[in-house]
C-alpha cells in the first residue's frame, strides 16, 4: 500500500449490478434473476482492456489501472519487487514532474492517488470530481507509458526506505506481525509464487538494482497486461476518445503467458512457533491448502468458515468461547487467490493459556459440527446477509470500478457477476458439508503458535522454532540520498505535446442532500435523508454520555453497556437474538466512547420495520445475562492487553494522560483498565442504564430508501415507551495548554520503529475558526502528500511510511496532533525535523499554497456525499453540532474568502511547538539519550520500572 490508511476494498461478496432491481427480491428470488452489469468493454490495438460503467448518482468518476502483475510473478531474490514498483510509480513520470501526480490530486478535489498490491495484482485508483476526467486519464497513460526514465538511483534508495518503513510498521513492529511469513513458507513449497509474502525481504529489498526496476517495468507496465476502468458520471463517447488519444501511443509488450493453477498438498502437518517481542497473548493459527479464486468449491468454503466461527451459533465459538473460554474471539476464513487457495483459522487466546488446549477445543468443535452439520435454515440466514452485501457494494463507483478489473482480468468476462451470484447462492448444505470433508476434516495442516516473550512453554505441542528474520538497526548506519536529484534523460517522443495538462471540463452540479428534522414528544432528535440509490437503510442512534457519566473508580461501566445491549432480549437469548438479525440480513452494533453510546444498524429497507422492532426490544427490553456479562468482562480484559502490545495504543493512551492529568476523566481509556473491569458488577451496569439512558439524551441519524412517514412510525415504541429521565451529561473540563513543551517517552525494548504523537489543545468543533483551521492545515500535514510533513519526513528523507497532523474537536474542546511511525534510529532527526516545520509554516505559506488548499476544499465537495456513509455523517455533524443542514455550502464560501494572513494568523495562534506535548514510544536504551537536543530539556520516562538494557 503507498497510503497510511489502507483501502479496505476486499468484501467478502461484492457485486455490481443494476440499481433498479426491484427491493422487495427475496433472496430465493435473487437466485432465479440473470444480473447483468451494465458496462462497455474495448481493446485498444496495444492490447489495453478498458471498462467503462455508468453510474449518474453522482458527480464524480473513478479511474483504476490494474496491472495483472503481484508479488507471484517475482523472480527468487527479488521478493517485494511488486510492491515497491507500486511505491515507484507514484512518484514522477515524464509530463506530470516530479510529484505531479500528487499536486493535480490535491488541485482537483480527489480522493487521493493510491494504490495497493496482491499476490497477482497491482492497482493504481482515485476517485476524482468528474470535471476532471480528461486529467485523469492523461495522468494514468503518463504513468504508463512514460514513466521509466524519471527513475533514478537516488529515488530508488530513497523509496526502498519507504517501503521497509512500512514493513516495520505492518509487521516488525506489530504483535504477531511474522505470523503470515511463517505461515506462507510453510505452506507452500520453496519456489512457488505464493511462498513469499507480498511485502518480501528486507534483504531482498535492499539488493534492488535501477536495472530491476527497468526490466520489471518492461515486462509487466505494458498496455496488454493491463485494464483501465473508468466507473461514474461521464460521456462515454468522449471518454472513448481520450482514452484513445492518450493510450494508443503506448507501445505493446511483448506477449505474456498465463500461469497455470498451482494448488498445494501437504505431505504431513507442521507445527511451528516463534516468540513475538510485542505480543501479550498467546495465538495459534491453523491453515489447510484450499482452492483458487473462482473455483466452485470456494463458494461454499466461505459459507462454512463463516458458520463454523462467526456467531453464539458457530461450534468453535460455543467451544472455545462460551464452554471452555479460551479465548473471546475466533477468525475462520477461506483466501482465494489466482493460482492456489488456503484456509486459516485464528485463536488469540486469553493470558497464559496453552495452545495445546485451544487446539483440542477446536477438534471438539469440529467433531460437533461432523455430528450436527448444518441446516438449511442457517444456509438461508447467510445468504440474507449475502444479500445486504450486495447491495451495499453499490454504493462507491471505485468498488464498482474494482470488481469490473477483477472479473476481467481473474475470471475472463467484467460480466462474470452473474455466474458469481449463481455460484454464492447455490451452495447446499450438501456442499458445505462435502467441502469440509474434502478439505479440513483429517487434512495436513501448518500450525504457527505466536507466543510472547519468555513464554515458549505455551506453544501447541510438537512445534518446533521457525526461522524469523528480525532487522537489526544500527545507530548511525541508515542509507544516505539526495532525492532532489532530478533525472537527465531524452524524452519518449509523442505525435502531440504531452506536457500540457488538459483542461477541466463542466463543473459538476453540488447537491447537498435534503435534511429532513424532527423532534419528537418523548425527546428524541430525529434527521434524516431520503436516498433510493440502493434498497438499503443505515441508521444510528446516539445517546449522550458515555464515560463522561462514569464514576472515576470504576471506569468502563458504559463501554460494558453498550455492549450488553446486542446480548440478548428480554424475551430472546442471545443467540436467538443475533440469530433474529442475521435472518433479515441485517446488522445492529452498539459501541461507547468517551462522550455517547452508539447504536448503529444496516438493513435492506424491505426489512427495515422488522429490524426496527429488535431494536426496540434491544432498548427497551435488555436483558442483563450474567453468562454474557461474564464472557464480556473476561473478552475487554482480554482486550486491553492486546492494546497493551501495541505502539500506537500505547502512545493514545499515554497522551491523554499527560494531556489531561489524573483529574480529569478524559484521561482515561474508555475501556478501562484490568483493574477497574475486574471491580464492575452487573448491578453497575444497570445502575448506568436506568440512570443515564433516556431519549431526552438521545438523537436518530437515518439514510436511505424510506420515507418520512415510515421513520416516523419506526420510533413511535421508542417515543412513548422508552422511559424519560433528567439526565444530566457534564460538559467536557477543556486541557490546559502546556506552558512550555515536554518530552514524554515510554520504553518499548527492541522496537523497531518509534511512534511519535506531539500535539496541544486546540479548538472545538463549533467555534468560528475550525474549518479555517482544516484549511491551513492542508498544506502542513493534512493533505497527506501535498503536505509538508509528507514531503520531508517521507519522500525528502525517507524516515517513515506516513505522517499527518490534524485538528479534531467536540461541542467544547480539540486538539492538534501529528503522529508518525519512524524508523527507530532517526528519533531525534524525525522530531526536530517537525519541530522545524511547525517553526517555519507561518513564516513559509504563501499564495500558491493557499490556491492549492482551497482547490482541493472546495472541488472536494462533489465526493462529499457519495456514499450512505458520508450521508449518514453528515447527519451526525449536524446533530451534535448544531450546524446548518447547508453547512457544507456555508465553508465553501469561507474557504473562498480566506486570505494569507488569515491563514497565517491561524498559524500562528494554533501551531505553537514551543507550546507543545512531545510524547514518543520506542527504544529508550538507544534513543532516550539523543532526545534532550530538542531543547525542551530532560524527556520524563513514563515506565521507569521497564529496565533500560544495554
Amino acid at each position: 500500500m503507498r497510503k497510511m490508511k489502507p483501502f479496505l476494498a476486499a468484501l467478502a461478496v461484492l457485486f455490481v449490478v443494476s440499481c433498479k432491481e426491484k427491493p422487495e427480491q427475496k433472496t430465493e428470488e435473487i437466485a432465479k434473476t440473470e444480473f447483468k452489469v451494465e458496462y462497455e468493454k474495448f481493446t485498444l490495438d496495444n492490447g489495453l482492456q478498458v471498462i467503462f460503467h455508468i453510474d449518474r448518482s453522482d458527480p464524480v468518476v473513478a479511474v483504476a489501472l490494474t496491472s495483472h502483475v503481484g508479488s507471484a510473478r517475482e523472480k527468487v531474490g527479488r521478493t517485494g519487487f511488486a510492491h515497491l514498483f507500486e511505491h515507484l510509480l507514484f512518484l514522477e513520470s515524464e509530463n506530470l514532474g516530479k510529484g505531479g501526480l500528487d499536486k493535480m490530486s490535491a488541485r482537483i478535489g480527489g480522493s487521493g492517488a493510491n494504490g495497493s498490491t496482491s499476490r497477482d495484482r497491482t492497482n493504481y485508483y482515485q476517485t476524482v470530481p468528474k470535471d476532471a476526467l480528461e486529467k485523469m486519464i492523461w495522468a494514468e497513460a503518463d504513468k504508463l507509458g512514460y514513466f521509466i526514465n524519471t527513475v533514478t538511483d537516488p529515488v530508488l534508495a530513497k523509496e526502498k526506505e519507504v517501503v521497509k518503513n512500512e514493513k516495520r510498521q505492518r509487521v516488525d513492529n506489530n504483535p504477531y506481525g511474522h505470523v503470515n511469513y511463517v505461515q506462507t513458507k510453510a505452506l507452500y513449497p520453496e519456489g512457488h509464487p505464493y511462498s513469499w509474502t507480498v511485502i518480501g525481504s528486507l534483504e531482498d529489498l535492499q539488493n534492488a538494482t535501477l536495472q530491476d526496476v527497468k526490466d520489471f517495468y518492461n515486462k509487466w507496465y505494458v498496455p496488454n497486461n493491463v485494464t483501465l476502468t473508468i466507473a461514474g458520471d461521464f460521456d462515454k463517447d468522449q471518454a472513448k476518445a481520450w482514452v484513445k488519444k492518450y493510450f494508443n501511443e503506448i507501445k505493446k509488450g511483448d506477449a505474456i503467458p498465463a500461469l497455470e493453477k498451482q494448488p498445494v498438498t501437504l505431505a504431513e502437518t507442521k507445527k511451528l512457533y516463534y516468540e513475538d517481542n510485542f505480543a501479550r497473548l498467546p495465538q495459534l493459527s491453523l491453515t489447510w491448502p484450499s482452492v483458487p479464486e473462482f473455483d466452485k468449491d470456494a463458494y461454499a468454503l466461505d459459507v462454512l468458515t463463516s458458520y463454523l466461527s462467526s456467531g453464539k451459533k458457530a461450534p468453535l465459538y460455543k467451544t472455545l468461547v462460551e464452554e471452555k473460554q479460551l479465548t473471546d474471539f475466533v477468525r475462520m476464513y477461506n483466501y482465494s487467490s489466482e493460482l492456489a487457495g488456503e484456509l486459516t483459522l485464528s485463536v488469540t487466546a486469553f493470558d497464559t493459556t496453552e495452545l495445546s488446549k485451544v487446539n483440542s477445543a477446536i477438534q471438539e468443535a469440529f467433531a460437533t459440527f461432523e455430528k450436527e452439520g448444518i441446516s438449511d435454515a442457517d444456509i438461508s440466514r447467510i445468504k440474507a446477509g449475502q444479500e445486504t452485501d450486495f447491495y451495499n457494494s453499490l454504493s462507491s463507483v471505485l468498488g464498482k470500478g474494482f470488481q469490473l478489473a477483477q472479473y476481467e482480468i481473474f475470471a475472463g468476462d467484467p460480466g462474470y457477476v452473474s455466474e458469481d451470484v449463481k455460484n454464492i447462492l447455490a451452495v447446499t448444505k450438501e456442499d458445505v458439508m462435502r467441502v469440509y470433508n474434502t478439505y479440513v476434516k483429517g487434512k495436513n495442516f501448518i500450525a504457527v503458535s505466536a507466543v510472547p516473550k519468555g513464554q515458549a512453554s505455551l506453544v501447541l505441542e510438537g512445534s518446533t522454532k521457525a526461522e524469523v528474520v528480525e532487522e537489526q538497526i544500527v545507530e548511525g548506519k541508515e542509507s544516505s540520498f539526495d532525492p532532489s536529484i532530478a533525472a537527465t534523460y531524452e524524452k519518449t517522443p509523442s505525435s502531440f505535446d504531452r506536457s500540457i495538462e488538459p483542461p477541466y471540463g463542466s463543473s459538476p452540479d453540488v447537491k447537498v442532500p435534503d435534511v429532513y428534522k424532527e423532534e419528537l414528544s418523548s425527546g428524541i432528535k430525529v434527521f434524516g435523508i431520503e436516498n433510493n440509490e440502493v434498497p438499503l437503510v443505515q441508521f444510528s442512534i446516539k445517546i449522550n454520555g458515555g464515560m463522561l457519566l462514569e464514576d472515576k473508580n470504576k471506569i468502563g461501566v458504559s463501554n460494558l453497556v453498550a455492549s450488553m445491549l446486542t446480548k440478548g432480549t428480554k424475551n430472546k437469548t442471545p443467540e436467538e437474538l443475533e440469530n433474529a438479525i442475521e435472518s433479515l440480513g441485517a446488522s445492529i452494533n452498539a459501541s461507547a466512547n468517551d462522550q455517547y453510546i452508539t447504536i448503529s444498524g444496516n438493513s435492506l429497507a424491505k426489512n427495515y420495520t422488522k429490524v426496527m422492532e429488535l431494536v426496540n426490544e434491544i432498548i427497551l427490553e435488555t436483558r442483563w445475562d450474567a453468562k454474557e456479562f461474564a464472557l464480556l468482562k473476561q473478552s475487554t480484559i482480554s482486550q486491553l492487553q492486546r492494546a497493551q502490545a501495541n505502539p500506537n495504543s500505547i502512545a493514545r493512551d499515554e497522551f491523554s494522560k499527560v494531556l489531561y492529568g489524573k483529574d480529569n476523566i478524559l484521561a482515561n481509556n474508555n475501556a478501562g483498565t484490568t483493574a477497574s473491569v475486574k471491580a464492575i458488577t452487573l448491578e453497575d451496569l444497570q445502575n448506568y442504564y436506568k440512570a443515564n439512558v433516556s431519549p431526552t439524551v438521545a438523537s436518530f441519524h437515518i439514510v436511505g430508501d424510506i420515507t418520512t412517514a415510515n421513520v416516523t412510525a419506526s420510533l413511535e415504541t421508542l417515543n412513548t415507551k422508552w422511559e424519560k429521565k433528567d439526565v444530566n451529561v457534564p460538559t467536557v473540563i477543556a486541557a490546559k495548554t502546556p506552558e512550555k513543551s515536554k518530552v514524554y517517552f515510554y520504553n518499548v525494548p527492541d522496537a523497531k520503529q518509534s511512534v511519535l504523537l506531539f500535539g496541544a489543545p486546540a479548538i472545538a468543533a463549533t467555534d468560528k475558526d475550525y474549518y479555517p483551521a482544516q484549511v491551513m492545515n492542508y498544506r502542513l500535514g493534512g493533505g497527506s502528500f501535498a503536505s509538508q510533513l509528507t514531503q520531508e519526513l517521507r519522500e525528502g528523507k525517507g524516515y517513515t511510511y506516513g505522517v499527518r497532523s490534524s485538528f479534531s474537536g467536540d461541542k467544547t474542546a480539540g486538539l492538534f496532533t501529528v503522529s508518525s511511525g519512524v524508523r527507530t534510529n532517526v528519533t531525534y532527526e524525525a522530531s526536530q525535523l517537525i519541530k522545524d516545520i511547525f517553526n517555519n509554516y507561518s513564516k513559509g505559506y504563501n499564495q500558491n499554497d493557499l490556491d492549492v488548499s482551497k482547490g482541493y476544499m472546495i472541488k472536494s465537495n462533489a465526493r462529499a456525499f457519495e456514499t450512505m456513509d458520508s450521508k449518514l455523517n453528515m447527519l451526525l455533524n449536524i446533530s451534535t453540532y448544531n450546524y446548518p443542514v447547508d453547512y457544507a455550502k456555508q465553508r465553501e464560501q469561507g474557504v473562498k474568502n480566506m486570505s494569507v494572513e488569515d491563514v497565517k494568523a491561524l498559524v500562528d495562534e494554533y501551531v505553537n511547538p514551543d507550546k507543545m506535548i512531545y510524547l514518543i514510544v520506542g527504544d529508550a536504551k538507544t534513543q532516550l539519550k539523543n532526545l534532550d537536543k530538542l531543547g525542551y530539556g530532560e524527556p520524563e520516562l513514563l515506565n521507569p520500572d521497564e529496565i533500560l538494557k544495554d
